[in-house]
């Protein structure tokens, strides 16, 4: 009797942990960043995969990647990521099954901790014009995803707000009224533009990924103001944001003490040197560098406390130009080591 006893209790753990496990693996994003790939194609890059061309997007899909992440200006200039040219790269990755987050930077062009610059058509605004602004943008451009089919599963409310958003009314330290008010006002916007459809997650993305007196810092007084949000969304470059144990260490205080999920909605690694050329690397820079990196990162991520980290996104793994070295393609545009991370997770099915 004990020995049947012990056997069940033994079986209905095993069988408990694969449940779990299964959940887990259903809702973990591996995801990339790919604004500038639609971009490259359409300039005439062919990517390769062991030589082999296909297109970006399905070389990604063919190695375990379930995201895409896309960001979104109000009147570009000189980069591509319109709603339009958004729209249209969103429907071909959902065409193959991708799902979608949408980064809002709520500027024309880069908007990151060392710059918010307010939209040229938003310039000179009151911050209570500047708050329906946000609200209207939003409403609008999440109803023109939602009308093309393409209705985001997830919403970044800006891009790296750690120092605020739409500089100097949503500026932080000094404004923390009025920068709540303004992300509010974006969360609202995607209510209202979602029409009957669920509600996209919304993400809160800051750039403090080792850093755990800043995200504290951050995320208790944005708390303090009852923001209402999803997930905690995560820039971790290490050569910018601490070691790895920096950030296990932020991610496990993250988990227990919001309770929220986590994302690293942003990494990346060069496969040739770059940013450690004076002082030793975590990683070789190299293919096999790179590589190891992101598995190492990933596994991190994965051993998050109660199941709360939740993916990880590559940053541009097509960009070209003087950061083609943190991309997952090599000069001629092969695949690298990199790509293979996720195989080992998804094949065999």
């Amino acid at each position: 009797m004990k020995s049947f006893a012990l056997h069940f209790v033994v079986v209905l753990a095993a069988l408990l942990t694969g449940a779990r496990g299964a959940a887990y693996g259903q809702d973990y994003a591996v995801g990339a960043d790919v604004s500038f790939l639609a971009q490259a194609e359409h300039d005439g890059v062919v990517f390769k995969d062991n030589g082999v061309a296909a297109p970006g997007l399905q070389i990604l899909k063919n190695h375990g990647y379930g995201w895409i992440r896309l960001r979104l200006f109000h009147q570009p200039s000189q980069l591509p990521n319109s709603l339009e040219y958004t729209i249209a790269l969103a429907r071909d990755a959902k065409k193959l099954g991708f799902k979608f987050l949408l980064d809002y930077h709520y500027a024309d062009d880069w908007a990151d901790p060392g710059k918010q610059p307010i939209p040229k058509q938003w310039q000179g605004k009151t911050h209570a014009e500047l708050v329906t602004a946000v609200f209207e943008y939003t409403r609008d451009t999440i109803a023109a995803f939602r009308d093309a089919g393409v209705l985001p599963d997830m919403v970044q409310i800006g891009n790296e707000i750690t120092n605020g958003m739409l500089w100097p009314d949503g500026r932080l330290p000094q404004n923390w009224d009025n920068f709540a008010q303004l992300v509010y006002a974006g969360v609202n916007g995607v209510d209202a533009g979602r029409g009957n459809n669920p509600r996209p997650r919304i993400m809160i993305h800051i750039d403090r990924g080792g850093d755990l007196k800043g995200t504290k810092a951050f995320l208790d007084k944005l708390n303090s103001y009852q923001v209402p949000y999803d997930v905690i969304g995560q820039s971790y470059y290490p050569w910018w944001h601490g070691s790895l144990n920096d950030l296990r260490g932020n991610l496990e205080f993250m988990a227990r003490h919001y309770q929220k999920d986590i994302v690293v909605v942003e990494t990346a690694y060069n496969w040739r040197p770059g940013n450690y050329l004076n002082r030793l690397p975590p990683f070789p820079e190299s293919a096999e560098g790179q590589r190891a990196f992101l598995d190492e990162l990933n596994r991190v991520i994965m051993e998050t406390p109660d199941g709360r980290g939740k993916g990880v996104f590559w940053w541009e793994p097509a960009v070209e130009g003087d950061l083609t070295i943190r991309g997952v393609f090599d000069d001629h545009h092969d695949a690298l080591p990199v790509i293979t991370v996720f195989d080992r997770f998804t094949r065999g099915r």
